[in-house]
């Protein structure tokens, strides 16, 4: 994730193609496991509740997210996650320079492989960030408004994007930024 000449002639600016996906390494890991942890609590529960401070007792057809408070909403473990997640996403989109999972590959295991073959365009991963960003949002605000299952969905669609950029090596927003590309919706046209 840093800018580096590809050959001693010419400088080339760009980042190292791993950095991206070692950072989709640890975004799918806390991803599965917001995802856990919304299937097993109070985004997908359902039932009687008996932590409800205010006594309402929830009929087995109903969601407990519907009568919990946003305060409960809010202190879920499984909230609080996806905002560390989605924190970590706008930081990746504003400063990616300083972004914690790019600090560290940077620091502590680009030095020990070797230098790229080749470097990628910034913007795309970027932009796939960002694309992150508002999945997770998304997940937060309807969780918050009290709409069951939300949460868990949009962590779960965030994973399969993480998992496929770290292991396969796709990444889903940066496709969706060159296709947007070539439309023209964003960023320059690529020059042949």
């Amino acid at each position: 994730m840093s800018d580096t000449p590809a050959s001693a002639g010419r400088t080339v600016t760009g980042i190292d193609p791993r950095g991206p996906r070692f950072a989709a390494y640890i975004t799918a890991v806390l991803l599965l496991v917001v995802v856990f942890l919304g299937l097993t609590g109070l985004p997908t529960l359902r039932g009687t509740l008996t932590f409800v401070p205010r006594g309402v007792v929830v009929d087995a057809d109903e969601w407990a997210i519907v009568h919990a408070s946003l305060a409960e909403r809010a202190t879920a473990p499984s909230f609080l996650l996806l905002l560390v997640v989605a924190l970590l996403f706008l930081w990746s989109v504003l400063s990616p320079r300083t972004a914690p999972w790019g600090v560290l590959y940077r620091r502590v295991v680009q030095p020990r492989l070797a230098p790229p073959t080749e470097l990628e365009d910034p913007r795309p991963p970027r932009f796939a960030q960002g694309v992150g960003l508002f999945v997770t949002t998304v997940g937060l605000v309807l969780h918050l408004v009290g709409v069951p299952w939300a949460l868990p969905v949009a962590a779960a669609l965030a994973f399969v994007a993480a998992f496929l950029n770290a292991v396969f090596g796709l990444c889903l927003g940066c496709q969706l930024y060159l296709l947007l590309q070539r439309f023209g919706i964003v960023g320059r046209a690529a020059t042949v």
